[in-house]
C-alpha cells in the first residue's frame, strides 16, 4: 500500500503546485493591467537582453557552424552547397535559434530572477513593499515579465542572423563555399514565416523563463537552502516548459 500512498501524495503535490501557478499568473496578467513601473522595466530589459547577448551569440554561431558541418558531411552526395545554406537558415531560424536561445537564458535569468526575489523573500523585503502599500506583484514581477517578452525576440533574431553567419563561415573557411552563393541560397530559401514562427515561439518563451523564475523566487522558503531550491527548481521547469511548449507551437505552426 505503500507505493499508492506516494504516488497519490506525488499527484496531489503535483496538482496543489499547478494550482499555486495558475493563481500567481493570473495576479501577475491581472496587475500588468494596472500601474507599470517603467524605470524597472528599462532596468530588466538590459539585465536579460542585453547582458545575456554574448552568451546567445556565442552559442549560434557554434550551433551554426556545427549544422553545416553535420550537414555537408552526411549530404555530400548532393549539391551540398545549396543544401547547407537551406537547411542551416531553417533550422536556425525555426527551431535552433528559439529553442537554444531560450535554453540558455533560461539558465541565466530564471535562475538570476530566482535567486533574487528569492532572497529578498526570505529577508522580508517583499513584506516590507507591502507594508509601504506597494504592491510586490506590479512593482517586482510584471517589469520583468514585461521585458521577458519584449528582449528574447529581439535576442532571437541576433541568434538567428549569428548563426546563419557560423553556417557561412564554416562553409566558406573549411568546405570551400563560395560566400556569395550561400548568401543568395539562404536569401532565396528562407520564407518570412519562417523567422515569424521563431520570433513568436521566443516571445512565448521569454514568458516562461521570466514567469518560472519570478514563481520560484517569490514562494521561496527556508533561507538559503531555500532559496538554492527555488534557482534550480526555475531553471529546470523553464528549460522543460520551453521544450514542450516548442512541440506544440512547431505542430501548430507546420503540422497543418
Amino acid at each position: 500500500m505503500k507505493i499508492f500512498t506516494n504516488v497519490g501524495s506525488s499527484v496531489i503535490n503535483f496538482l496543489e503546485e499547478t494550482g499555486r501557478f495558475f493563481i500567481f499568473t493570473l495576479k501577475t496578467l491581472k496587475s500588468s493591467i494596472s500601474k507599470w513601473y517603467f524605470k524597472n522595466i528599462f532596468q530588466q530589459m538590459v539585465s536579460i537582453g542585453y547582458l545575456s547577448l554574448p552568451v546567445v551569440a556565442l552559442t549560434s554561431f557554434f550551433t551554426g557552424g556545427a549544422l553545416a558541418i553535420q550537414i555537408y558531411y552526411g549530404g555530400n552526395q548532393f549539391n551540398s552547397e545549396a543544401i547547407v545554406s537551406s537547411i542551416v537558415a531553417l533550422g536556425i531560424t525555426r527551431e535552433l535559434g528559439p529553442v537554444l536561445g531560450g535554453i540558455v537564458v533560461a539558465g541565466r535569468v530564471s535562475s538570476a530572477i530566482a535567486a533574487e526575489l528569492g532572497t529578498m523573500k526570505v529577508t522580508e523585503q517583499i513584506d516590507a513593499l507591502k507594508t509601504l502599500s506597494a504592491d510586490p506583484i506590479s512593482y517586482l514581477i510584471v517589469p520583468r515579465i514585461i521585458s521577458g517578452i519584449i528582449m528574447l525576440p529581439i535576442l532571437i533574431i541576433f541568434a538567428d542572423i549569428i548563426g546563419i553567419m557560423g553556417g557561412w563561415f564554416i562553409g566558406t573557411q573549411s568546405l570551400g563555399f563560395n560566400g556569395s552563393v550561400y548568401i543568395q541560397n539562404t536569401i532565396d530559401f528562407l520564407e518570412v514565416t519562417d523567422i515569424s514562427s521563431g520570433l513568436i515561439k521566443a516571445s512565448f518563451f521569454g514568458f516562461i523563463i521570466t514567469i518560472m523564475g519570478c514563481y520560484q523566487g517569490f514562494n521561496s522558503n527556508g533561507g538559503a537552502q531555500g532559496v538554492g531550491k527555488a534557482t534550480t527548481n526555475a531553471v529546470v521547469s523553464a528549460s522543460v516548459l520551453i521544450l514542450a511548449s516548442n512541440y506544440i507551437m512547431t505542430n501548430l505552426f507546420f503540422a497543418s
